[in-house]
Order: C-alpha cells, then sequence, then structure tokens
C-alpha cells in the first residue's frame, strides 16, 4: 500500500526547467515536498527520496497525510510515541 501511495504521488509531481538548465519538482498535495536535479531524471530521483522521508516525518508525528487517488494511509496507522528515558 505505501509503494501505491508513493506512485500515486509521484504520478502528481509537476517539474519545471530552470533558466540554468536545472530542474525543479515539488508534489503540491505534499506541502513541503521539493526537489531539484541536473536531468529531470536526477529531479525525479531526488523528489521520490524526499516524498519518502516526508512520509516517515508525517507518519512518526502523527500528522494526517494527504489523500492519494484512494490511498488513505491515515486509517490504522500507528502513533509512534517518543522512548521516555530517565
Amino acid at each position: 500500500m505505501l509503494i501505491e501511495y508513493i506512485n500515486k504521488a509521484m504520478s502528481k509531481a509537476v517539474y519545471e526547467k530552470l533558466e540554468d538548465g536545472t530542474y525543479c519538482g515539488k508534489i503540491c498535495d505534499c506541502p513541503g515536498t521539493i526537489a531539484f536535479g541536473n536531468t529531470l531524471y536526477d529531479c525525479q530521483n531526488e523528489l521520490q527520496s524526499v516524498l519518502e522521508g516526508w512520509l516517515i516525518v508525517k507518519i512518526r508525528h502523527g500528522d494526517r497525510l494527504s489523500l492519494m487517488a484512494g490511498f488513505d494511509l491515515n486509517v490504522g496507522v500507528p502513533m509512534i510515541k517518543e522512548a521516555v528515558h530517565g
């Protein structure tokens, strides 16, 4: 299910070629996911890595995730609690 979510999110990515010839990519449904690359391929790979990190942080903090074409990762995702050290 997680891989399908990532694939759906990546299919919504928007890419732009910048003035210097590099690329910028972002996923508007996942605020804060933005990546850059010297080639479109590099940008796509970097954006997927950013998305994966974004998902880890959102899940760890118990934040609600964007719905992706019917995929709801909010259902049944346990909140991870910090270990208490004393």
